[in-house]
């Protein structure tokens, strides 16, 4: 007990005085070569909405994975809610996971089963008592304006409401930080709005929400942090920034 109560302090030491993500002098390089990421440091606040851009190949989706623990670093240090991620043991990363939401392009949802139970199945998995997935998944539901719609299969729904599907899934468990890669890049305009509109509003309730993105006109209009990188480097680092081309 005493081991874990001086863990637990670490952490949010670690937390308070670096961010709640935390990447010091990080790399991954991949077998064919050149680095993936090359010698990063960055600080991400709780509570910050950060847009992370870039072209294919700029590291985007490297440091996603490393955020994830689906990468270890090839060297430097990767800390997520003060824990280095480095010193998780296999077993503990699907607990470690549990404090991350997740939503990808692709929805990723489970077409078998309606919108209830793909929800639903965020919870099952960390074994949420049925009584509180009952109260859970409805609410969670009527956030993201899909309350009517619980019975309906996914594939009879509009890409935008697989989208907030996905979102209402990745949020249920209440996580702190929220990792969104490319979440608008199947949907048109209107819905992409929406989109980040209930992201806003996700991250204005204290979620760290996180954005990987490709879409220059929502970046423009946020005005959040912006962090742009290239050839496995951040280039720009900017508040209230803008999407930049950086040649």
């Amino acid at each position: 007990m005493a081991n874990k109560e001086f863990l637990r302090r670490k952490q949010e030491k670690i937390m308070e005085e670096n961010g709640i993500i935390y990447l010091e002098n990080v790399s991954k390089s991949y077998s064919t070569g050149s680095p993936a990421i090359n010698d990063i440091t960055l600080s991400i606040k709780q509570g910050e909405f950060v847009f992370i851009v870039g072209d294919s190949g700029s590291g985007k989706s490297t440091l996603i994975k490393l955020l994830l623990r689906e990468l270890t670093a090839t060297s430097g240090a990767v800390y997520v809610m003060g824990q280095d991620l480095a010193e998780l043991k296999h077993r503990q990363i699907p607990r470690f996971r549990r404090n991350l939401g997740v939503v990808f392009q692709d929805f990723r949802l489970l077409n078998d089963r309606n919108v209830y139970e793909n929800v639903a199945f965020a919870q099952r998995i960390i074994e949420t008592p049925i009584n509180e997935i009952r109260r859970n998944v409805p609410t969670i539901l009527a956030t993201v304006g899909l309350a009517g719609k619980y019975k309906a299969k996914t594939k009879q729904l509009s890409g935008g409401e697989q989208q907030r599907v996905a979102l209402a899934r990745a949020l249920v468990n209440r996580p702190s930080i929220l990792l969104a890669d490319e979440p608008t890049g199947n949907l048109d305009p209107k819905n992409s709005w929406e989109i980040m509109q209930l992201l806003e509003e996700i991250n204005e309730q204290g979620t760290t929400v996180i954005v990987v993105t490709h879409n220059r006109e929502i970046v423009n209009a946020m005005q959040k942090r912006v962090i742009a990188m290239k050839k496995g480097i951040i280039v720009s680092d900017q508040e209230e920034g803008e999407y930049i081309d950086e040649d």
